[in-house]
């Protein structure tokens, strides 16, 4: 009996007092894990995985969260749902993770989505904005980190209407809910003049070698707006074939997660990407505005120490390194309740959150009923160099 209880009290000693034991959670280690692209289609966005190991690395170097080293699964998915399902069923099932961290993708997220909330398991900021991570009602255990796709693509249809009120409108979308989600959104935000000035629309499945045929029908529409809703290595195509079709459009909209200069636009052609126009919730790090900026100092002196041969230019490490800000931020208000339901609490319990890259005046507000993160946005156009911003912030105007 003596050691049977001695046993238990060196259980909860390394416990450090937790009411149970969680899975991914030991006395020195808090498990995360996640699926990424690092092979396949949208293998440009890899960066995120990589990002993610690096900052674990800065917190560890800190000291950790609650006492314990922070530790990053991360598996490749090839952007193929089924492998997704695969590669999350082995973070769960053998791994036995604390919670699924920023995952990319809304076709490969879609794909573990019920599984994980039968599971109970967070599946937090994943990166995509469809608007379906925005549903506690029905799946309380998921909540995006990005910018609701919805309220962009309203955005994108109040700026058309303000500039360009003759427009001529083409669509061009990836055929899955990320697609769906921004076009009609766009479409809702024109409101009764959606059907009189869009001209043309395709889609295009990720599985595809080329868009260009897609884009020699849009071309051919006469259109003098040109909304396109594509990813990876199709925004690089999308941006460089429609130059060299000589398809150039007075007004070209692209989504946020087609921004990364180095991933998409110098593929594409800097020459090719100038003047299109996005919108934003981050400083860009490699506008001169924020040079002096003490939090884009601060993550290029990230960067330098923790990644040292990576690209620090590159915005898809400078959006991952928010997210990771966020996460950690959670983690911490935790405290020692490293459970999972804890977890989820402070997750959706966030409250005017500052992080570090957010333009000023945007902070993060969350409630057990409200799930969307980012709320404001800002336009910004491509000079040729840099994005620029424009305008003030545009507060979130899904109806």
């Amino acid at each position: 009996m003596r050691a049977i209880a001695m046993c238990c009290a060196g259980v909860l000693a390394v416990t450090g007092g937790m009411a149970r034991a969680e899975n991914g959670v030991t006395a020195t280690e808090i498990l995360i894990g996640q699926t990424m692209p690092y092979s396949g289609p949208l293998s440009s966005y890899s960066g995120l995985g990589k990002v993610a190991q690096a900052y674990f690395d800065k917190v560890n170097a800190e000291g950790g969260i609650s006492g314990r080293k922070l530790k990053l699964h991360s598996l490749d998915d090839a952007y193929s749902p089924p492998k997704t399902v695969e590669q999350t069923r082995r973070l769960v099932e053998q791994d036995e993770v604390l919670l699924v961290f920023g995952s990319l993708g809304t076709a490969t997220n879609s794909a573990v989505h019920r599984y994980l909330n039968g599971k109970k398991v967070p599946q937090l900021f994943i990166t995509t904005g469809a608007s379906k991570w925005a549903d506690p009602k029905h799946f309380p255990w998921t909540m995006g980190g990005m910018a609701s796709y919805h309220s962009e693509g309203v955005i994108y249809a109040k700026h058309v209407l303000r500039t360009k009120p003759d427009a001529k409108i083409a669509i061009l979308s990836q055929n899955d809910d990320f697609g769906r989600d921004y076009v009609s959104a766009f479409k809702r935000g024109l409101g009764d003049k959606a059907a009189s000035m869009i001209v043309a629309e395709a889609v295009y499945e990720a599985t595809q070698p080329t868009i260009d045929s897609q884009l020699a029908t849009l071309k051919a529409s006469g259109a003098n707006v040109f909304f396109g809703v594509a990813i990876g290595k199709f925004g690089s195509q999308m941006i460089r074939r429609s130059a060299e079709m000589g398809f150039k459009p007075d007004l070209f909209l692209v989504p946020t997660s087609v921004t990364s200069i180095a991933t998409i636009l110098a593929p594409a052609g800097l020459e090719n990407a100038t003047g299109l126009v996005s919108a934003a919730y981050l400083k860009n790090i490699n506008d001169p505005q924020w040079a002096d900026d003490a939090d884009v100092k601060e993550y290029f002196a990230f960067m330098k120490q923790y990644m040292p041969s990576a690209d620090p230019h590159d915005t898809t490490y400078a959006s991952g390194y928010t997210s990771l800000t966020l996460l950690a931020h959670v983690l911490r208000a935790c405290g020692d309740d490293l459970s999972r339901a804890n977890v989820l609490k402070k997750a959706t319990s966030l409250n005017k959150v500052s992080l570090p890259l957010l333009l000023p005046g945007i902070t993060v507000t969350t409630g057990p009923d409200d799930y969307l993160l980012f709320q404001q946005l800002r336009m910004q156009r491509f000079d040729g160099k840099s994005w620029v911003g424009f305008g003030d912030l545009i507060e979130d105007q899904e109806p």
